[in-house]
This record gives structure tokens, sequence and C-alpha cells, in this order.
């Protein structure tokens, strides 16, 4: 083995078969077409956010574009070019240490989204948009934002500046959040070579608003709400809830405080839609019922990332 490799490629990926490597890969996850629909339509949106708003405007980012503005600025290189070969070098690195099937996840990102940023550069009518630098940020930050959770939601990466956090903590245990947020502030500073004050600035409030979007976009649709209900009339509660909601629940035995009177907390998990209803029908039964309401991020199982069951 070349001394020299050793330290960039694990060993026993060196010594891999193709044969082996393809096996390890997830086919039925990559030609997923809801999954590739997904992710082209978030790269596209990214793409356009990025021609559309920050490109005119003279605005700076993170991530793998802000380094394509940098080379840009600082060396003529096209952020299309410099975004394309950057990705595929993150590609290869992802396939050494994050493996094959990682690795494909990353494939379609890795070509797409230069390939739109090329294409969208060259329509003229998409950079002419806004010239006000607060809009262009918030438009640029949601629309990102929202690209990059289509990407990320369906369970594959944008490939860039994803992959060394990853690989970071693969190796020594780093927080990849910590990772994320270190390379963008980096990246933000090296553009301060070439920008005032005032649009890194801009720089920090884009990288805000667009890793909220993104944080809002995993979670949608995947909220719900959860009830929990302390009565004596328990028991009608809950067929209550099986018959008429048609959602299931789950008695936890329970001890009153004050009276320590031994009984049952009913509780469900119901939709936003749902939980008026719920209200009503527990007035009706027990008009004084205590009711505790939370809403929970992401609810996984039967009725909800499962078909109900009926028996």
């Amino acid at each position: 083995m070349v001394p020299f490799l050793s330290k960039i490629v694990p060993e026993e990926l060196i010594h891999m078969s193709l044969k082996t490597v393809i096996a390890q890969i997830r086919w039925k996850d990559f030609f997923n077409i809801k999954s590739l629909f997904f992710i082209a339509l978030g790269n596209l949106i990214y793409a356009l956010g990025v021609v559309m708003f920050i490109l005119p405007n003279g605005l700076i980012t993170g991530g793998t574009t802000g380094l394509g503005l940098f080379m840009y600025h600082q060396f003529g290189v096209p952020v299309s070019t410099f975004v394309a070969i950057f990705n595929v070098v993150m590609f290869v690195l992802g396939f050494a240490f994050l493996g094959a099937s990682f690795a494909m996840s990353t494939l379609v990102s890795t070509f797409i989204y230069p390939a739109f940023l090329a294409v969208f550069q060259n329509i003229p009518q998409l950079r002419s948009m806004t010239d006000d630098p607060l809009l262009a940020v918030i438009m640029a930050g949601l629309m990102i934002g929202f690209g990059l959770g289509l990407v990320v939601k369906v369970g594959a990466s944008t490939g860039g500046m994803d992959i060394p956090p990853l690989i970071l903590n693969k190796k020594f245990g780093l927080s990849v959040s910590v990772g994320l947020y270190f390379f963008d502030f980096a990246i933000l500073l090296t553009q301060m070579m070439f920008t005032n004050r005032e649009n890194v600035i801009y720089g920090i409030l884009l990288v805000l608003i667009y890793t909220v979007v993104l944080d809002k976009v995993l979670l949608m649709g995947e909220k719900q709400m959860q009830v929990k209900i302390i009565s004596e009339q328990y028991q009608a509660i809950n067929e209550a809830i099986l018959t008429q909601l048609n959602r299931g629940s789950t008695l936890l035995k329970a001890e009153t405080g004050y009276h320590k009177k031994d009984g049952f907390v009913v509780m469900s998990i119901v939709s936003k839609r749902e939980l008026n209803r719920l209200r009503q029908i527990v007035g009706e039964i027990d008009p004084v019922a205590f009711m505790i309401v939370n809403q929970v991020n992401e609810v996984r199982g039967r009725g909800f990332s499962l078909a109900k069951k009926y028996e």
C-alpha cells in the first residue's frame, strides 16, 4: 500500500473489490422514485435561491456555495464549476470514510446542484428579482432552507460541506451540528476579504434563517398532539377515543396526590384537527376532567407512520 494513500483512505476500502462495494449499496433506496424527486426538487429550489438572490446582490453564505463565492472573487473560478469539482472530491471522501450507501445518497446532489446552477446563471431574468439586500437575504434563506430540508427529509445529503463534519464525527466523535456551524463560520470569515462588514452580518442572518427553515421542514407534517386525561370516567373516555375518534390510547396507572386514590390516566395522540373534537367528547363525558395537552415533534407506529391495523 502507498503510505500517503493509507493516511487518507481506509485500508479495507483499498483492498475492497468492486463487487463488494456494489453489494454494500442499498439500491432500493437509491432508486426510490419519491426520494429522487424530492432530492431533485430540493436542489432546484436551492440553486434558484442562490442565482436569484445571493449572486445578484453580492451576498455571502456558508457551505459549498460560500466557498464557491470565495473562489470566484479571488480567482475568477465560476461558482458552478468550483461547486462541481468540490462536490466530486467530497463524494470520494464520503465514499472512503462513510460507506458506499451514504455516498450513493449524495450522488444525485453532487452532480445535479452544480448543473442547476450553471443553467439558471444563463437566464438573465432570474438575476433581477430585487435590489434590496435584506429582502434578498430573507428570500434566499427561505428557499435554501426549504430546498435543503426536502433533501435531508428523505434521508439524503446535499454532499459538499455536509461531509467533513460527518467524517469528524465518525473519526473523533465531534458533534455534527458544531462542525457545521464551525465550517459555515469559517467560510463566512474567508469572504470578508472581498466584502464589507455589513455583508458579513447579512451572511450570518442568512445562515440563521435557512437553519431555522431547515429544522421546520424536517418536522413538517409530523407534529401531533399528545393528550393526557385524568378523570374518574376514564373508561368511558377511553372507549370514546377508540370508537368516535378511531385513535389508539394507553391507560397509565396513577395515584392522586391529595386523596391517594388509585386510577388511570388516559393518554392518546391526535392530530391538531382532532384535538377540538376530543375536547368536546371529554367535556360531554366529564366536564371537570383534567386535560394536559402537549405538542410532540414526531410520532411513529400504527395510525401514523404505519397503516392502521384492524382486527
